[in-house]
């Protein structure tokens, strides 16, 4: 990060891993079913071009309906029709662990997604767990120098025990049903819209910052049509 002549910070996207990136662009195009090719992207240098390009490649009819809402409605409809909690419980602010109890939360949400049609991604193990793992897998790749068997069944070890902790985590990545919704109606965008065949033009950017920030770990504000790759 730099600093500019008017004392403000400027984000530079170059700082960012290229294969972070890479996986952002994944998820754009999976949410938006397009294809970002080499030539497309060839010369984006900055974030509000890459927006330009998606929003050109988005061929749906406009619609100006919000996509969020509709996300929160399929959510809905998948909770009412797998669990059939109060009504009054179904609410933007309704806190998700109030709606999966931790002891058949699996089991709860794989039912939801397959009501749904795709994958919310939702779940991740406790990160000392994931931590302990990552730490063992280290190690192990230090001792094949000293020893390599050990080191070896180290690597078998943390490479079983990441495997296991992302099936079967069960913490919850966001705290509320509106934050559900938001990360739903990003990741699978036209997935949640009630008619596949429109999209919401003025979404387009927006929902391609949200996917930039949550995954980068970005705080919105750095993140401009001006931002540079």
């Amino acid at each position: 990060m730099k600093v500019n002549s008017n004392n403000t910070q400027a984000f530079n996207l170059n700082n960012v891993d290229p294969e972070d990136i890479g996986d952002v662009l994944v998820k754009i195009e999976k949410s938006f079913n397009i294809r970002l090719d080499d030539t497309s992207c060839k010369d984006v240098k900055t974030f509000g071009k890459l927006c330009d390009i998606v929003v050109e490649k988005v061929k749906q009819t406009n619609n100006d309906s919000c996509t969020t809402q509709q996300a929160f409605y399929k959510i809905r409809n998948a909770i009412n029709s797998t669990i059939s909690p109060p009504k009054e419980l179904i609410k933007p602010q309704t806190r998700l662990a109030d709606i999966f109890p931790r002891d058949n939360r699996l089991e709860v949400i794989a039912e939801i997604e397959k009501e749904m049609g795709f994958k919310i991604n939702l779940l991740q193990p406790k990160q000392g767990i994931v931590g302990t793992f990552v730490f063992v897998l280290l190690a192990s790749l230090a001792g094949f120098f000293f020893q390599p068997v050990m080191a070896f069944v180290g690597l078998i070890i943390a490479a079983i025990g990441l495997m296991l902790a992302g099936k079967f985590g069960k913490e919850l990545k966001v705290k509320t049903l509106g934050d559900l919704a938001e990360k739903v109606a990003r990741e699978h965008y036209l997935k949640c819209r009630r008619d596949t065949a429109t999209v919401n033009r003025t979404e387009i950017a927006q929902k391609i910052k949200e996917l930039f920030t949550a995954e980068l770990y970005m705080e919105p504000s750095v993140l401009t049509r001006n931002t540079k790759f």
